[in-house]
């Protein structure tokens, strides 16, 4: 046999064609699944083409834009001007009141300050007219005092002509002490308790009565109340246990160191009606 004789491959062709065919295989199976997943994709995936053209701002529409932003502060400002213009209005309208409110207590009070300088003026001269005539009335009952010890008749004043001798005089000293201040324990000269005063009064007869209420409801005779006469000491409460003591003294009427708020007075026995009355005269 030649040595260039064709010695026969020992290779395999069907293989290398099955090789290539599944090789093609594989590719078309790849190709076939991106074109059916292509297919399955939503239809808005498609490419654009075209491109959309934005609206161009012009210079009117940036005028008009601009004018209403100056409007809309223009109206801004005009209601902040009207807030602060009511704000100003309502603190004038609170000030003006008040001042108002002011000068009518100011008036007020300047009125009432004069009437309470008027009253007391008044009062003040009053007093002093009374204490006057009070003093006047004393200088006579002390002189009427003496009369009566030596044992002569004293002279009654003019609102007690039915009176005479001791009991003038006690009425009269009663009389002449109405206007003055009731203080507890007071004994005079211008401030009184009730029995302080009955006892000066029986004093200026040259009688000496007991301090006190209690005592002075039992100095003497009991006497009923349909049967008083001027100079008769009336007790309130029990004989014995009086709380209150005055002097009668003549048509119906009593003085008396009441309290506090009334101080001496004259009254009418229906004003304040006594339990009983003792004659000392």
């Amino acid at each position: 046999m030649s040595h260039t004789a064709h010695i026969p491959s020992h290779r395999k062709p069907r293989q290398r064609a099955s090789k290539s065919a599944l090789r093609a295989g594989v590719a078309g199976g790849v190709l076939s699944t991106i074109a059916v997943a292509g297919a399955a994709g939503p239809a808005q995936a498609e490419p654009v083409t075209q491109t959309i053209e934005m609206p161009t701002i012009t210079s009117g529409f940036s005028t008009a834009v601009a004018a209403s932003a100056q409007a809309t502060q223009q109206v801004a400002l005009d209601l902040e001007t009207q807030a602060d213009e009511d704000a100003a209005a309502e603190k004038a309208a609170k000030t003006a009141k008040k001042a108002h409110a002011e000068a009518v207590r100011k008036a007020e009070a300047k009125k009432k300050a004069e009437a309470a300088a008027k009253a007391k003026a008044e009062a003040e001269a009053k007093e002093r007219a009374e204490r006057a005539s009070r003093t006047s009335e004393r200088t006579t009952l002390s002189a009427s005092s003496g009369s009566s010890d030596s044992g002569s008749s004293a002279s009654a004043p003019p609102s007690s002509s039915n009176v005479s001798g001791s009991a003038a005089s006690i009425v009269a000293f009663a009389k002449a002490q109405v206007g003055d201040a009731y203080v507890p324990g007071g004994t005079g000269p211008n401030s009184w308790d009730c029995s302080g005063l009955v006892q000066a009064a029986y004093r200026t007869a040259g009688i000496d009565l007991p301090r006190v209420s209690q005592s002075q409801s039992t100095f003497g005779t009991q006497v009923s109340l349909d049967n008083l006469q001027p100079g008769d000491i009336l007790y309130w409460g029990s004989a014995g246990s009086a709380y209150h003591v005055a002097i009668y003294v003549g048509g119906g009427e009593f003085v008396g160191a009441q309290n506090s708020n009334t101080g001496t007075v004259q009254r009418s026995l229906d004003y304040d009606r006594p339990t009983g009355a003792v004659r000392v005269l």
